[in-house]
């Protein structure tokens, strides 16, 4: 069942673990965790990477693919589950100009001294941004 974008700003807003799913030079899907934010004013999915990665080279191959948030289990009552979407869309991949998205999508995720440590571990490499432009929205779970 597809839904709107917007109707799903709850779950996004929430620091989940996203899985990126990218289609592979042989056709086969190659999917991976990963942290992300969403833009705010937007239907746009980011994800920070290095240049080097799999999945990276996979959008840059083939620009199609999905990024599915949430079904986790609930911290008080692991036995009930978060609701799961799946975004599909079209994927660019854009340099992350002073590591910009990279400080943005951790602060999610981190305390502020492991962002720091994080920043420093990272500052020589090179990050990009992966962009999903959703097409679609689908409850999942």
């Amino acid at each position: 069942m597809s839904v709107a974008f917007d109707e799903t700003r709850s779950v996004l807003a929430q620091p989940l673990i996203a899985r990126l799913a990218t289609i592979d030079a042989d056709g086969y899907p190659h999917v991976v965790p990963l942290w992300f934010d969403a833009e705010p004013d937007r239907p746009e999915l980011i994800i920070m990477a290095d240049r080097t990665a799999h999945a990276v080279q996979n959008a840059l191959g083939n620009p199609r693919g999905a990024v599915q948030v949430g079904g986790e289990p609930l911290p008080l009552d692991p036995a009930q589950y978060t609701t799961a979407y799946l975004y599909q869309g079209d994927f660019s991949v854009e340099t992350d100009i002073g590591h910009t998205a990279m400080k943005r999508i951790s602060r999610r995720y981190l305390h502020p001294g492991a962002v720091d440590l994080l920043h420093e571990c990272w500052k020589d490499d090179d990050v990009v941004v992966v962009r999903l432009f959703v097409r679609k929205v689908m409850r999942v779970h």
